[in-house]
């Protein structure tokens, strides 16, 4: 279906990169989203929120935060608290504990940002930390 649009817009464009994501093909969804500034368009937030959570479930954590950097830098894009949950979640997979902290205490965190730092807390092992959560 997508491929026989006549026009593909940010709305397509991003069910696709939505789609792919949560499917698990984020290398998919990253390159769909490449794509579409190859097209000219501008990306919405919740692009953004498709692409961080597809990076950090690939473990992308360069090309997170590339993204996160571009939605500030080249988009204008300020980032809301899904971004900075994603980021965080992105970074704990990776980890990075102390740097997921740090993002999360950047925002007014809701229960699923410390619940994603908590379980890579758990994962790493890292229980002075999981204590603060």
């Amino acid at each position: 279906v997508f491929d026989k649009l006549p026009n593909r817009d940010v709305v397509s464009w991003a069910a696709m990169i939505a789609g792919y994501a949560r499917c698990g093909n984020c290398r998919l969804a990253v390159q769909c989203f490449e794509d579409m500034l190859q097209q000219g368009l501008k990306p919405a937030d919740v692009i953004f929120t498709s692409i961080l959570a597809a990076c950090s479930h690939a473990g992308l954590v360069d090309e997170g935060r590339r993204y996160f950097r571009s939605m500030r830098e080249d988009y204008g894009i300020t980032p809301n608290i899904e971004h900075y949950t994603c980021m965080a979640d992105l970074l704990g997979r990776a980890g990075c504990l102390n740097e997921a902290e740090d993002i999360l205490q950047t925002i007014q965190p809701d229960i699923i940002g410390w619940t994603s730092l908590l379980t890579a807390c758990r994962t790493y092992g890292n229980v002075d930390l999981g204590r603060r959560c």
